[in-house]
């Protein structure tokens, strides 16, 4: 694996340990792909550190739980102004 890479990795894994953020937060902080971010952490990291590689698992794991609670307050905010008011005649 190329220096970059795991430098890179490693750089990525302990982003998302300090701001406990999640997958497309990182990729976008590192200008990558959001695929290339979760190959990193997800393949190359338990490879070069399993101990960073647990740790993200952790925070990674948590956001998985999350998601869908993050999925409905996003999906509630955004109809939260819409409703249309019938008006009876």
């Amino acid at each position: 694996m190329k220096d970059y890479i795991v430098e890179r990795a490693i750089d990525i894994a302990q982003y998302v340990l300090a701001n406990k953020s999640t997958v497309r937060e990182a990729a976008y902080a590192f200008c990558v792909s959001k695929s290339t971010a979760h190959k990193d952490l997800a393949e190359r990291l338990p490879e070069i550190d399993r101990q960073l590689y647990e740790q993200v698992a952790e925070v990674l794991q948590d956001n998985w739980d999350e998601r869908y609670i993050r999925g409905g307050e996003a999906t509630k905010q955004k109809y939260k102004g819409s409703r249309i008011k019938i008006q009876r005649i």
